[in-house]
């Protein structure tokens, strides 16, 4: 059967009776779309009688809300899959229109709708196919040649047992009101609300948030995104997402799933954003774990002569498949440690690199287990040349930098023995930015001359994956004689424990040092792997192995690791 990018799946039936058939209907539709699914409730519609039907409101109820919780949870562990439930026709009380919007445009246009109505034989019944097409494109932008397919029997023919059916969902949202709710009471509609978040990699935690948010909002949805030092404290911070790219993700999933909301999407810069400024703003929905945030808000209100918005708490969602590393809950922070490993951007293409050698230049800031990650590659095939002991080389009396630094900074830099003095010649350089570049202009050439000399040496021994250990490796241009940048991302506050512990400095002067480097952003930004040596020691090892195994499979057949 064909494969499709993009498709329309409409569920008709009743939501208690569909929730457990949930997880094999998306199964069987991920077996026919690979990228967006656009998921349509309408539940009760029948496809097999006479009429053409027609789309018509749905009542939001808690019952609604949980549902697509639900939805939202199990599509989780389709993760290839862009699962958008659209919310045109889910409509609160105050606002229960019985006219639709004639055919709403949607981002991906659907190449194939998908329904869970059962025909009485189980059969592609083509009526019902007619019906469901026609009923697919009155509604929505599809493709011109809208192929259908109804899934039953395929998702199971009835075999669940009978006391699993209409059984009430797991409540998932919480109300601000104290009063118990039920699942088929309605949801009250606002005129503007807001919600915020980090919204990196979005993913289906964001969706429910979202998606709640923009049920309860009926004119406009004040969307804040989290940027600058809000984002300090997150976990591998270098690895997420321009704030750009985040609001553009952001606000196509929004527009299409409800197309007639005003949103407003504003960058996030404290913790109050405009959810404690704005007096126009009627709730605000927050999650298990920013619930406190919420309520800090309305004291902030309060105290500025605002009223309380309403909050609407979100259950966090379990994340089935989660690292021990990672949290169990469905979070961008455990998007971002999947990402370590991975090739981020193509490899460059070096001719003049001594054929069979493969190339990699390792880096970091200060203190971020640049040389351990080295030793973990070199005992898994690699040769490594340490730009540390080039520069020590290079010093050395008769080396080829000695002559010329010490023409450049005096015979006052040298031991009695003759040899330089690194101490000596380091506080020369060091806050001197006229100095620093007479050193690096004399040393970076001459270690990259070894380093070359280096790889002939690595081929000449038959290897043929070589590591540059080096920190400065794109400062000095480096990167012009690998073929991948694979850069260790730790904390500043890490990297600062870290180099005081090992070096005895005091944290100003680690401080000092790290701000005299390039920062793991902008190192993250020119390079093709990233590692991170924040958790245990084993966790780093798995890492490098994960890294290893995929450079292995890129690898030209000539390149192949020779051990």
């Amino acid at each position: 059967m064909a494969v499709f990018r993009s498709g329309l799946l409409v569920l008709t039936t009743p939501l208690a009776t569909l929730a457990p058939r949930l997880p094999p209907i998306l199964t069987s539709a991920a077996r026919l779309v690979n990228h967006t699914l656009y998921v349509h409730l309408q539940p009760g519609m029948d496809l097999g009688g006479p009429a053409q039907p027609q789309a018509s409101p749905v009542q939001a109820t808690f019952e609604v809300l949980d549902f697509i919780t639900h939805l939202y949870s199990g599509a989780d562990l389709l993760r290839h899959l862009d699962v958008r439930i659209l919310l045109t026709n889910i409509q609160t009380k105050s606002t229960f229109l019985p006219v639709l919007p004639s055919v709403q445009n949607l981002a991906h246009p659907p190449e194939v709708v998908l329904t869970d109505f059962q025909t009485l034989d189980g059969s592609q019944y083509n009526p019902v196919k007619q019906h469901l097409e026609r009923y697919a494109m009155s509604c929505y932008s599809c493709c011109s040649q809208l192929s259908s397919v109804l899934l039953y029997p395929d998702y199971g023919t009835g075999e669940l047992p009978v006391e699993s059916l209409d059984v009430p969902l797991p409540s998932t949202i919480r109300p601000a009101s104290p009063v118990a709710r039920s699942p088929k009471q309605p949801v009250r509609g606002y005129h503007r609300g807001a919600v915020g978040g980090t919204f990196d990699r979005l993913h289906n935690a964001h969706k429910v948030l979202l998606s709640v948010a923009c049920v309860l909002a009926q004119e406009q949805l004040v969307v804040g995104v989290a940027d600058k030092d809000l984002l300090k404290s997150k976990v591998l911070p270098e690895l997420l997402q321009p704030y750009a790219e985040r609001v553009d993700h952001l606000s196509e999933f929004l527009v299409d799933v409800k197309p007639s909301l005003t949103f407003d999407i504003v960058p996030l810069l404290d913790p109050y954003g405009p959810a404690g400024s704005d007096p126009t703003l009627e709730f605000l929905v927050v999650s298990e774990e920013t619930y406190r945030g919420g309520m800090a808000v309305n004291r902030f209100r309060l105290e500025n002569g605002k009223e309380e918005l309403a909050l609407y708490q979100i259950q966090l969602l379990k994340d089935q498949s989660h690292s021990e590393n990672e949290e169990d809950k469905v979070s961008s922070s455990s998007f971002r440690q999947r990402i370590l490993g991975n090739l981020l951007q193509a490899p460059n293409q070096r001719p003049e690199i001594p054929s069979g050698l493969y190339v990699l230049g390792l880096t970091g800031i200060s203190g971020s287990g640049k040389s351990s990650v080295a030793q973990r590659l070199k005992k898994l095939g690699a040769y490594v040349i340490d730009s540390d002991h080039l520069g020590h080389r290079a010093y050395a009396p008769g080396g080829p930098a000695y002559q010329p630094v010490v023409e450049a900074f005096g015979t006052d830099i040298l031991h009695k023995d003759g040899t330089i003095n690194r101490k000596i010649l380091g506080s020369r350089v060091f806050g001197n930015k006229k100095q620093l570049k007479v050193l690096t202009d004399i040393m970076w050439p001459v270690i990259a001359k070894l380093a070359r000399e280096e790889m002939d040496l690595a081929v000449a021994k038959g290897k043929t994956v070589c590591v540059i250990d080096a920190a400065m490796l794109l400062e000095a241009g480096w990167q012009n004689m690998v073929h991948e940048v694979w850069t260790i991302v730790i904390p500043e506050t890490e990297a600062v424990r870290r180099i005081v512990e090992r070096d005895g400095l005091s944290e100003e002067a680690a401080q000092s040092r790290l701000q005299s480097q390039m920062s793991g952003q902008q190192l993250v930004e020119q390079s093709h792997v990233v590692l991170s040596t924040l958790w245990d020691p084993h966790v780093t090892q798995r890492q490098v192995e994960k890294a290893w195994t995929l450079l292995q499979k890129r690898l030209p057949k000539t390149h192949q690791t020779k051990n």
